[in-house]
């Protein structure tokens, strides 16, 4: 029997892979655009960070005293600036990525990403890798910031490690934001209340002026580590300044990727249900809904 001719409306998956590449790079050159044309917004994103970094470096060095412990002091002053250089991407992942299918239903973009053939997972990759750009840079001034004006040491055990624990870090960050994305989006108004629950307590599991080792019971620090952002900071610590982590590195690097394979596939999984139902019912896309 004659093998039957490919359905018209199903893509090769040479063409879907093209329109996966299409949508994800048209979606991200508005993130990194708007980079170069509000470069008013970026020096408020980046300086009043620094002065919040400040405080607690301060805190930190009149509390220790540098001249008798030098090491001490200068760990923990790295620790604060490595933490709110990370911050900036859980702040991007949930205002960036979680609440931003919400906005883009207000604004009326929504209809048009689910009635265009490219995929939502390559739109959400767009968002996520612009996003991930711009807060790069905004992340890099403020770290660069931090290292020079409190002579934070940077002398990392293995920087390909280091490298490693960053990228697996974002992927995994931004994988939850995938997921937070089609969350948020189908609990309509309640969206703008989670984000903003969600974002004050991770800062107090994740530690971020503070290592979660030292001051959480193991198994809350070990339960902690389900937020990648827990897993690597510690992670990325132990790296840069070899202090006491709530596990090893490698088995953190683990966490880190079984973390963002879970994320990565639940975000796809719950984008399909969302389009399935905005097609059938025609109710996603309304708004205040």
């Amino acid at each position: 029997m004659p093998e039957s001719p490919r359905h018209p409306a199903t893509p090769s998956p040479r063409h879907a892979a093209k329109l996966f590449v299409a949508a994800a790079l048209a979606r991200s050159y508005a993130r990194v655009a708007w980079l170069f044309r509000s470069r008013s917004w970026m020096i408020q994103e980046t300086v009043l960070p620094v002065l919040a970094v400040a405080a607690f470096a301060y805190s930190y060095q009149a509390m220790l005293d540098p001249r008798s412990n030098p090491e001490v002091a200068a760990q923990y002053t790295g620790l604060v600036v490595l933490g709110a250089a990370m911050t900036t991407f859980w702040l991007n992942v949930l205002w960036g990525m979680g609440a931003a299918l919400y906005w883009e239903r207000d604004s009326g973009n929504l209809e048009l990403f689910v009635m265009s053939p490219a995929p939502m997972m390559g739109v959400l990759t767009g968002m996520a890798l612009g996003g991930m750009t711009t807060t790069f840079v905004r992340a890099t001034v403020i770290a660069t910031a931090g290292v020079l004006l409190f002579d934070v040491p940077v002398n990392p055990t293995s920087w390909p490690l280091l490298g490693l624990v960053f990228f697996l870090t974002l992927t995994a960050l931004y994988g939850l934001g995938m997921m937070f994305a089609s969350v948020f989006l189908r609990w309509g108004r309640e969206a703008w209340h989670l984000v903003n629950l969600l974002q004050e307590p991770v800062y107090l599991l994740t530690g971020t002026n503070f290592p979660v080792s030292a001051i959480f019971p193991k198994a809350v620090a070990a339960a902690a580590t389900l937020i990648p952002l827990t897993a690597g900071m510690d992670a990325m610590r132990q790296v840069l300044f070899r202090t006491p982590g709530i596990f090893g590195v490698w088995e953190e690097v683990a966490a880190l990727a079984v973390l963002s394979v879970i994320f990565l596939f639940t975000a796809r999984w719950l984008l399909a249900r969302l389009e399935r139902r905005a097609r059938e019912e025609g109710k996603l896309t309304v708004r205040w809904q």
